[in-house]
């Protein structure tokens, strides 16, 4: 009857508002222009929060180190 909600970049997101529905970023991107609360810190977060997976910026994988064919040499 329920369906499981499934949430982009994992089900534990620690709120903010920096990536809420009702957030908006200055022109500067020091503050967010809540509209329920006003102006806030991107880390604020309030009750009204409601997840918006597009405006999430996921972490930078890290890079593979390179190999060469020597690292893969018996010797």
């Amino acid at each position: 009857m329920f369906q499981k909600k499934i949430q982009l970049f994992g089900n534990n997101i620690d709120p903010a508002c920096s990536y809420c529905r009702f957030g908006k970023k200055n022109q500067d991107g020091s503050k967010i222009l809540c509209e329920k609360v006003g102006v806030v810190a991107p880390s604020f977060f309030c009750r009204k929060f409601r997840y918006d997976p597009l405006k999430r910026v996921p972490a930078r994988q890290a890079q593979l180190p390179e190999y060469d064919p020597s690292d893969f040499r018996l010797e």
